[in-house]
């Protein structure tokens, strides 16, 4: 079995208020979940408008597949017209028992 981990910090340059970041958050979030099946959740900075921490997991039975998912995931985050920033994208693959 194989876990994907994504760290994923994102910055919405446009966002005035917590309740746009939520909408933009509930748009991100539906929409990845829909089209991936993948668990998703913002993580850290809830309480700052502008940032946002998200957290992607994937499990598989292959490394390489837990890796291909979420590296779409990004793909898909980053050229989707949600007006964010991605600031930073960290992937790991645990592997377990």
């Amino acid at each position: 079995m194989n876990i994907g981990v994504c760290k994923l910090r994102l910055r919405l340059p446009e966002n005035e208020s917590l309740k746009g970041k939520r909408q933009v958050l509930k748009s991100i979030t539906t929409r990845v979940k829909d089209r991936y099946n993948v668990s998703i959740a913002e993580v850290d900075d809830q309480d700052l408008w502008q940032l946002v921490t998200l957290g992607i997991t994937c499990v598989s039975d292959s490394a390489q597949h837990a890796n291909e998912v979420l590296s779409k995931v990004v793909d898909f985050i980053e050229k989707s017209r949600f007006d964010v920033e991605m600031l930073d994208c960290e992937v790991e693959i645990i592997h377990a028992l």
